[in-house]
């Protein structure tokens, strides 16, 4: 199966949706470790940006939206409509990141309206 669309709204352009599979999701739950904590705690004393957070964020939202693609090719979806990311922390020293959305199937349509052979 090609790639997999993945947008933020209820339709792709220039698509029409011909078949709903279903809510998905791709989560991970990540913790920084006693050394990550401790260096972004001091930076937190100061103020600004904490960069060892934004790269485990960036990192894990990454991989969730690389499990979503996955579940929607498992779904048999070509698509997944109106992506979002939510996260939670688990017991202060975890975060779990979730990017979800609708997986559907979805395919060209011509200027007039009409499907666009795939094949």
């Amino acid at each position: 199966m090609s790639d997999v669309i993945i947008v933020s709204t209820n339709y792709v352009p220039g698509h029409r949706v011909t078949e709903v599979k279903g809510a998905i999701w791709g989560i991970t739950v990540r913790s920084r470790g006693l050394g990550g904590n401790l260096m972004a705690g001091l930076r937190s004393i100061a103020g600004g940006e904490i960069k060892e957070y934004v790269v485990m964020l960036n990192d894990a939202r990454n991989l969730a939206l690389q499990r979503l693609k996955e579940e929607a090719q498992k779904a048999g979806a070509n698509a997944v409509l109106d992506m979002k990311f939510d996260t939670s922390d688990i017991a202060q020293t975890m975060t779990e990141i979730v990017a979800y959305g609708t997986a559907a199937v979805v395919e060209p349509i011509s200027e007039k309206g009409q499907a666009v052979s795939l094949s």
